[in-house]
């Protein structure tokens, strides 16, 4: 009788395992089937349109720009050096500082200098008197010439005298020149207006005209030039609006940022192009009042060329595949279609249609991931179109946001 139990009971077992392994199989086969009728009948799948974003081509104005990396230049940088030998007597500016023309820097011990411009002038002065000397007694022989009471040749030696003390004079009042010269550099002073840096000598050294370093270094600072270089390929597109507007607006921003620092004018245009980087320079110059800009500093330029006028569309529109540039354009049947296109300039966010689409047009500019040459596609706001694509395809194994809110109201 317990044997009996005992078969029943691994008999009954082993029905119910093979109708566990049953319904496990058909669940596995009926799952894709059920996640496929849901995709397809979702929005963007088979069964339905693909939410997609569009905007409208319409004509407009897109300025022509020419981009490149500059460096911040001086107009001017003098290193200030003493003309003459001698102690440093003293300095009359302090680091940094900001000076014009003509304003005293420093001081050389004038002493030596003040002898030398007397020394000078006591020998002009000397010479000049036996010059007055000389031509008393040139009279004299000139006179007694007259009267045949000298010969000739006193005559002429008297007359050799003066002429040589004239020119010993000429002698005398270039040193008296150059020594009030040589006295005048002891006092050093800006050669222009700028911002000193800082001084590299102090009060008390010896300086010498030799001396490389210098006192200090003067950089005029207003205006600032930026030098910046462009590939060649643009150079004829340059030279041809500089021919319109010689002097072409140029921006700078920060090579750390993005905001517009300063605006001034192209100044020059190299006259060659280096041959190993195959590009050529150009000079800008910014009135700098505000002295944000700094010698040596890297900056973004962004020179203007004009207004290039077409079809403009977000620049998002534009992909790019092995057949060039395209974009896909919606038609009045809610039908995406792939357009090649050519394109101009554009300004990070916008960019000129040269050919393949017309003003009107709307073509699509969120969404084309999902999109094939003649999908169906339903026009939603921006933004809208990701939740679009998340709720038509869910990730495998889990309900759909619509699906699963109606599983928790249920």
């Amino acid at each position: 009788m317990v044997e009996s139990l005992r078969r029943t009971r691994r008999r009954r077992g082993w029905i119910w395992l093979g109708v566990a392994f049953c319904v496990v199989v058909l669940a596995v086969w009926l799952w894709p089937r059920n996640q496929s009728g849901r995709s397809g009948s979702g929005p963007g799948g088979a069964g339905g349109p693909t939410p997609v974003s569009v905007a409208l081509a319409e004509p407009g104005q897109i300025e022509r720009t020419l981009r490149g990396l500059g460096t911040v230049t001086p107009v001017s940088t003098v290193t200030i050096r003493s003309r003459v030998d001698g102690p440093l007597k003293a300095l009359h500016f302090t680091d940094g500082q900001a000076v014009r023309a003509g304003d005293l820097l420093a001081e050389i011990d004038p002493r030596p200098f003040e002898i030398a411009l007397q020394q000078a002038q006591g020998q002009q002065a000397q010479h000049m008197a036996q010059l007055d000397n000389a031509r008393l007694d040139l009279a004299r022989y000139e006179t007694l010439y007259k009267q045949n009471s000298v010969a000739r040749q006193q005559l002429d030696a008297a007359r050799a005298q003066v002429r040589e003390l004239q020119g010993q004079i000429q002698v005398d009042q270039a040193a008296v020149a150059n020594a009030r010269l040589q006295l005048g550099y002891t006092r050093i002073v800006a050669p222009s207006n700028g911002r000193l840096g800082l001084h590299k000598v102090d009060v008390g050294n010896m300086v010498h005209t030799t001396d490389t370093d210098g006192l200090v270094v003067l950089t005029q600072n207003q205006p600032m030039d930026v030098v910046f270089s462009i590939p060649q390929g643009q150079l004829p597109a340059l030279l041809a609006a500089r021919r319109q507007e010689p002097a072409l607006q140029t921006r700078l921003t920060l090579a750390a940022g993005g905001r517009v620092v300063a605006t001034g004018a192209l100044l020059a245009v190299d006259n060659q192009i280096d041959v190993t980087t195959g590009t050529v320079q150009l000079k800008a110059r910014f009135a700098n009042a505000d002295e944000s800009l700094f010698p040596n500093q890297f900056v973004q330029v962004r020179l203007r060329l004009g207004l290039e006028s077409g079809v403009v569309v977000p620049l998002r529109a534009v992909q790019r595949g092995s057949a060039g540039e395209f974009v896909y354009r919606v038609d009045a049947q809610h039908k995406a279609h792939v357009v090649q296109v050519t394109t101009g300039v554009d300004d990070s966010d916008q960019v000129v249609v040269e050919s393949g689409l017309q003003a009107g047009d709307n073509v699509v500019t969120e969404g084309t991931d999902r999109l094939r040459d003649g999908s169906s596609v339903e026009v939603v706001p921006e933004g809208h179109s990701a939740r679009g694509s998340t709720d038509a395809a869910p990730p495998a194994g889990k309900p759909s946001a619509s699906s699963a809110a109606g599983a928790k109201g249920s």
